[in-house]
C-alpha cells in the first residue's frame, strides 16, 4: 500500500523492487490497482518479474487501472475499498505514507493484521507506532522487508 500521487522517484523505484521481490517469492501482490504512484510501481515490478497482481479498484469500472494488474476487482466503493485491501491481505506493507495509506495502516492495526513500513518519514513512523501501540517494523531495504514478511507468514 502506498501513495497514489506520482511523488518521489526514489520511493517509486523502491516500490518496483519490492513488487519484483514479492513476485520472485511467488506471493500474490495486492494493491489499490490504479495506474499511478506506488500502486503502479509495485504492480509493474511484480508483473515484469512474472508475478500475479491483483488490483482492488475504487470505481465502477476499470478506468484508471494499471496495465500491470492481471486480476482487477471492481468495487464501486471509492476509498472504502481500503477495507477490502486490508482484509484480503496476509501482511500489509506500506511504502511511503499518504492519507489513503494512513487509513490502510489504521485498518491493519484495527484488524490485527501484520504491518510493515518501508521508506517512510521518521515523523510518519512515530505516527504508526503511536497508532499501533507497539513498534511497527520499518526498513529501508527491500531484502529486510521480504525477511520480515517471511517471519510474519511463519
Amino acid at each position: 500500500m502506498g501513495p497514489g500521487s506520482p511523488g518521489d522517484p526514489r520511493l517509486l523505484a523502491h516500490a518496483g523492487k519490492l513488487g519484483k521481490a514479492i513476485a520472485l517469492k511467488e506471493w500474490i501482490l495486492l494493491s489499490g490497482g490504479r495506474a499511478t504512484g506506488v500502486m503502479e510501481a509495485v504492480s509493474r515490478g511484480a508483473y515484469e518479474a512474472g508475478g500475479t497482481t491483483i488490483g482492488i479498484l475504487p470505481g465502477h469500472d476499470r478506468q484508471g487501472m494499471s496495465e500491470y494488474v492481471q486480476i482487477p476487482i471492481v468495487t464501486g466503493m471509492g476509498h472504502a475499498r481500503n477495507m477490502v485491501n486490508v482484509l484480503s491481505s496476509d501482511v500489509i506493507v506500506i511504502c511511503g505514507l499518504g492519507a489513503g495509506t494512513a487509513s490502510e495502516a489504521a485498518l491493519a492495526v484495527k484488524m490485527n493484521k501484520p504491518l510493515i513500513a518501508t521508506l517512510i518519514d521518521p515523523d510518519d513512523f512515530q505516527f504508526l507506532n503511536r497508532l499501533s501501540g507497539t513498534e511497527v517494523p520499518c526498513f529501508d531495504r527491500v531484502e529486510d522487508v521480504i525477511e520480515q514478511i517471511e517471519k510474519f507468514l511463519e
